[in-house]
């Protein structure tokens, strides 16, 4: 099964189109991270939150950290911290000079929100920010050096994402009421990429929804229509104690 799934990956790989690494930010316009990492993980049923888990000789946090400041374009990254989190202060990155600290919030887009006030001395309205989860740390380069290449001069921003291949159901209880055209669903990744002024308001104004279960949703409900770039299949989200080790084998094998 592993042989397969790497297979089917590199085949993947090899029919996408490289993007050199470089800069992108000059004196106008620069690149921030944000990683909301307040979160519990209870699904992974686990002694502690999933991104301090072990992985590949660190934890998943470190090595998500890692892949965003090896990229080499961000300013700064800012990682959303819960107040009693006490696996944080342990990390040496958390004294790294480009990452900063800030509180967490009671949801997802909470945090994100208080990560991006905690620039809001240091970055404009027209700076890019990537949102990026702390639970994803097999991101590359190439996608990060992608996402800003094909994004850079839009009007919105947009998300990393994949098409689906499976056949989708829409269901009721147990009951299944249709079948979805896959054609036009895809799968939501990250980081997802937007102005900083744009980005921090559409937040703001969503705070407290439900709905809001990304970036690009708070967009969405301004009206705005974020793009989709699509990114590696190894960019996996870890979730359950199996993922932990499919983690590990794409980190083994990636290029």
């Amino acid at each position: 099964m592993a042989q397969l799934i790497l297979c089917s990956f590199l085949r993947f790989i090899s029919k996408r189109q490289k993007v050199n690494s470089k800069k992108y930010m000059t004196d106008s316009v620069k690149f921030w991270a944000v990683v909301p990492a307040a979160g519990v993980g209870k699904r992974m049923q686990a002694d502690r939150p999933k991104q301090y888990l072990p992985l590949a000789n660190k934890t998943v946090l470190e090595q998500t950290l890692m892949r965003l400041l090896d990229a080499d374009v961000f300013s700064a990254v800012a990682v959303a911290i819960s107040k009693e989190d006490p696996y944080w202060p342990e990390l040496e990155l958390s004294n790294h000079d480009k990452v900063i600290t800030a509180a967490d919030g009671k949801e997802r887009a909470d945090s994100v929100l208080s990560a991006l006030k905690s620039l809001r001395d240091q970055a404009s309205d027209s700076d890019w920010v990537l949102v990026h989860d702390a639970a994803r740390p097999c991101l590359t380069s190439s996608d990060i050096h992608l996402l800003i290449e094909t994004l850079k001069d839009d009007d919105v921003g947009g998300i990393l994402a994949l098409s689906s291949h499976d056949t989708l159901k829409n269901v009721e209880g147990l009951n299944i009421t249709e079948t979805i055209d896959r054609s036009v669903i895809w799968r939501a990744l990250t980081p997802q990429m937007f102005r900083y002024g744009m980005l921090k308001q559409a937040l703001e104004q969503a705070e407290g929804n439900p709905a809001v279960t990304d970036e690009a949703s708070a967009l969405e409900m301004q009206g705005l229509q974020p793009k989709i770039v699509e990114g590696r299949p190894d960019n996996i989200k870890i979730t359950r104690p199996e993922d932990l080790a499919l983690a590990q084998f794409y980190m083994e094998h990636q290029q």
